[in-house]
């Protein structure tokens, strides 16, 4: 047998829509095979999403709504697909975003770092007058957490050597254009930065017992 070869047809880790793999299409009727098509096109729509915002946020300029038609010429121009993108809701969420990371004077896409196992980017942070806050965007419509603002906090406390005790902490998640907003406490934030250093060293430790030499 001879075997045909696909590397230019299949890249490296590619999954097919109709694959073998994932099997649930077929059960799907063509609406439903339709919302699968769209959904793969979510997580590039985030990612361009939070680039465009950044623009914005970085140069203290609030979004218009004659910017929905940036928005959508920016995800266009990223190759995905225009019927794949449900720009009204899009924008909505991503104008009230921007807009309030403006006001509070932010700053995007900020990696805060504690160690090579440990660290993250924070979608707007700005800290001021002792006060934190923390807001993260969500362009898709799966179940959010606090958990993921409340690590960025642990991070930053650990990062700049401050106590989370002296300092007022404001996160918010936005969604489906609305924000849930929370004021997490030393409570919840010193667990999670003892957990961080206790398990960075763990983690340093078993890559150092699993190192081969020759």
């Amino acid at each position: 047998m001879i075997w045909n070869t696909h590397s230019k047809d299949v890249p490296e880790g590619a999954h097919a829509i109709l694959g073998a793999s994932s099997h649930s299409w077929l059960n799907y009727d063509k609406d439903k095979l339709f919302e699968s098509w769209r959904r793969r096109y979510a997580q590039a729509i985030g990612t361009h999403a939070h680039d465009y915002a950044a623009r914005y946020i970085k140069h203290g300029q609030k979004a218009k709504s004659g910017d929905k038609t940036g928005l959508f010429l920016h995800l266009l121009e990223h190759h995905i697909p225009a019927n794949s993108i449900d720009i009204n809701n899009l924008f909505k969420n991503w104008q009230l975003y921007v807009n309030d990371a403006v006001s509070a004077r932010m700053r995007p896409e900020q990696v805060l770092y504690f160690s090579r196992n440990a660290f993250g980017t924070a979608d707007a942070i700005s800290f001021r007058k002792d006060e934190l806050r923390i807001y993260d965007l969500k362009t898709g419509d799966g179940k959010t957490s606090m958990d993921q603002l409340y690590i960025y906090a642990a991070l930053f406390c650990l990062e700049y050597d401050i106590a989370p005790g002296d300092i007022d902490i404001q996160t918010r998640i936005y969604q489906f254009a609305d924000y849930i907003e929370e004021y997490p406490t030393a409570e919840d934030i010193l667990p999670i930065m003892d957990q961080i250093k206790t398990f960075d060293k763990l983690i340093d430790r078993y890559r150092e017992e699993g190192r081969y030499e020759i």
